[in-house]
């Protein structure tokens, strides 16, 4: 059986109460509301103050399964006081996807990424670098809170990144235009999401029947396990015992060392001492319990796929380095530039598969959008067809018009947003639907494509600027990418009889809410403590990364890149034919996702996880078969809710006591 696991699970989460809620209650709607400030202020809290404990960053979020824990028992109490008390399946569900759209805003999904490259360029600007000498003259006034033609470190750039003194005011008059523009293009993006979410729904959920995996441990708690008896399990209770015990262990560790401790990460690149075994690209074994979990209901080939390609581009390193290659690495991501043009090609592949298989779908969309094709039914649909088509062709022109507005070329704006929405975007969205990744990270920018047929010095420095503005703030790191969400709240509102479109009002209201909320929270914490005592990667990493490689481009060779196409190619080559064996014999393991998620942050954080939960989902079907793998199934439950539990408690006490939690294993 390789497919035991995605279809069966999804089918038995379904809620008793299917049918009995078909909208969204004034109840659901204002506690969700409600509780998105509050799950806002943990992830910040914890991310940026505390700033160890990542409990936002993942497409399903500790912090969330935290709060939905919590307000998953108290629902049982109250159903054991009265019915009519207790929340709803779909309620449940409702709530549940407007934290989640909290929790990824809050942290990359959009705010970390979003307040700090507005101020950063000026207060890191120094004599050495002369950045507002550079990135000056090509700023608009209107996308930045400082002024691009002054000096460095201006009021409103110094107070963030240093406090407020007191008495000192915040800077509203700084802040107010730049965040206006700003919405703007975020709302066209976002409402692309919805759109894309609506199109791509039917194919992938009724055509397809992809597992979503991420939507099990939810829909579960949404229903109280009443239909599959997960709570009465003892199985449960045992898979969360490893979790509980070494979080317990290691964060007692934390503040007492004579406590010992267990190691989640192991360096494997330390235990090679010579070449060519040296040059492989950095390589670290965490051992997540959560991840084991997630992987265990990933279908068998897609899971030996993501971390078998994930090992072979290891190896090929140690090869390319045994024949004196010289490895380049790939600007701004962490893997070699001879990998990562293999990955853009086999994107280019699994876009061309996605747009192949959709097609009959995709044409009764277009001829529903222009009044031909009445036939198809919408009405439960998270938007009209029509809406959805004319809606993503008129955010993705206007994000185009704004980023051209920002400084960018025509022929560089339209790269810029059609490849990240339609090529990175959807194969992101793909790998948690299909593979269950717990992050959408990739391995290059729509950039990334000109030194295939030039080099970026010729895009020139207005071009490169407004580029390093877009890129930190939508595309260099995808974590948190809110289609995934609207995705798996569609698929979850089958799972409990709900209205697609009951959805949309909770989403968009939730999102709005969640943008005001946690943009006025990380403010607040900015200008309360300083941007420099906080979390590295929001405040001085991903802010700054992005206008030193445009720094580096504008002095860059001329020409074409010698290592980007004829690689590139070579991803076109291997993807095209590992899709083409898949698609005409069944026996082919191998799927073309492990190959375009082979040099991502993702596998290099997920890859060891997946490994052991291919090895134990093998030892389980092949000497008990399916019947023993859904049996097993609440152990491996139980180890998503222990760490992801443990990760809310630990966050929690830190955002209480501003001293240190253990260390959880997924950076």
């Amino acid at each position: 059986m390789s497919e035991e696991g995605g279809r069966r699970v999804a089918s038995t989460a379904v809620s008793e109460g299917a049918g009995e809620r078909t909208g969204v209650s004034p109840v659901a709607l204002l506690l969700g509301l409600a509780l998105c400030p509050g799950v806002s202020f943990i992830v910040a809290y914890a991310e940026l103050v505390v700033a160890q404990m990542q409990v936002g960053i993942l497409q399903f979020p500790p912090a969330v399964i935290g709060v939905f824990l919590f307000l998953t028992g108290v629902n049982a109490l109250l159903r054991r006081v009265s019915r009519r008390l207790a929340l709803t399946p779909a309620e449940m569900v409702v709530i549940y996807c407007m934290m989640l759209m909290a929790s990824m805003i809050t942290s990359r999904g959009l705010m970390e990424k979003w307040l700090p490259p507005l101020v950063s360029t000026n207060y890191f600007s120094s004599a050495a670098n002369r950045w507002m000498e550079i990135f000056g003259p090509h700023l608009k006034a209107w996308a930045v809170a400082f002024d691009p033609l002054g000096e460095a470190r201006q009021p409103a750039a110094s107070g963030f990144y240093e406090g407020l003194w007191p008495g000192e005011r915040f800077p509203w008059r700084a802040w107010a235009r730049p965040l206006a523009a700003w919405s703007v293009v975020i709302g066209c993006i976002f409402f692309a999401f919805l759109c894309l979410a609506t199109i791509l729904r039917r194919q992938w959920v009724d055509h397809e029947k992809l597992t979503f995996p991420l939507t099990l441990v939810p829909l579960e708690l949404a229903t109280g396990g009443r239909r599959s008896g997960l709570f009465r399990s003892i199985l449960l209770y045992a898979g969360m015992l490893p979790p509980v015990f070494v979080f317990t262990l290691n964060g007692l560790h934390e503040h007492y060392p004579r406590v010992p401790w267990l190691p989640l990460e192991h360096n494997v690149n330390q235990l090679f001492l010579y070449r060519p075994w040296t040059d492989m690209d950095g390589t670290t074994a965490y051992l997540s319990f959560a991840a084991v979990g997630f992987a265990y209901f990933i279908p068998t080939d897609i899971l030996l796929s993501l971390w078998l390609f994930f090992v072979l581009g290891r190896l090929g390193d140690v090869v390319m380095s045994a024949f004196g290659y010289r490895m380049e690495g790939m600007p701004l991501y962490p893997g070699r530039m001879y990998r990562n043009y293999q990955v853009l090609g086999a994107y280019v592949v699994l876009f061309a598969y996605q747009i192949r298989t959709g097609a009959p779908l995709l044409r009764q969309v277009v001829r529903k959008a222009v009044g031909r094709a009445r036939a198809l039914d919408d009405g439960n649909e998270l938007l009209p067809y029509g809406v959805a088509f004319w809606g993503l062709l008129a955010s993705t022109l206007g994000a185009i018009v704004w980023c051209r507005a920002l400084g960018m070329s025509w022929v560089m704006a339209v790269i810029e947003i059609v490849v990240y929405l339609f090529l990175v975007v959807v194969v992101m969205a793909r790998s948690v639907a299909e593979g269950g990744v717990l992050m959408t990270e990739t391995s290059f920018r729509p950039v990334d494509l000109v030194p295939l047929v030039t080099s970026k010095a010729r895009l020139g420095a207005p071009t490169l600027t407004a580029l390093a503005l877009t890129d930190a703030v939508f595309t260099r790191d995808l974590r948190g990418l809110l289609v995934t969400g609207f995705l798996d709240g569609l698929k979850m509102s089958d799972g409990v009889g709900m209205r697609r479109r009951a959805l949309l009002l909770p989403l968009v209201s939730s999102v709005v809410v969640s943008v005001v909320a946690a943009c006025a929270i990380m403010l607040w914490i900015s200008y309360k403590w300083g941007g420099t005592t906080l979390y590295y990667y929001a405040y001085r990493g991903n802010s700054l990364w992005t206008f030193s490689d445009a720094q580096a481009a504008m002095s860059a060779p001329v020409g074409r890149h010698p290592v980007a196409l004829p690689w590139f190619l070579v991803g076109l080559v291997v993807a095209g034919l590992s899709a083409t064996m898949r698609t005409r014999f069944s026996w082919w393991p191998l799927h073309v996702l492990g190959y375009a998620m082979m040099s991502s942050w993702t596998m290099y954080v997920l890859w060891f996880p997946m490994f052991v939960a291919w090895v134990v989902k093998g030892v389980v079907l092949r000497y008990g078969g399916g019947k023993m793998f859904r049996q097993l199934r609440p152990a491996f439950v139980g180890l998503i809710l222990g760490e992801f539990g443990m990760a809310a408690v630990w966050a929690t006490y830190s955002a209480l006591t501003r001293r240190r939690g253990p260390f959880f294993p997924w950076p």
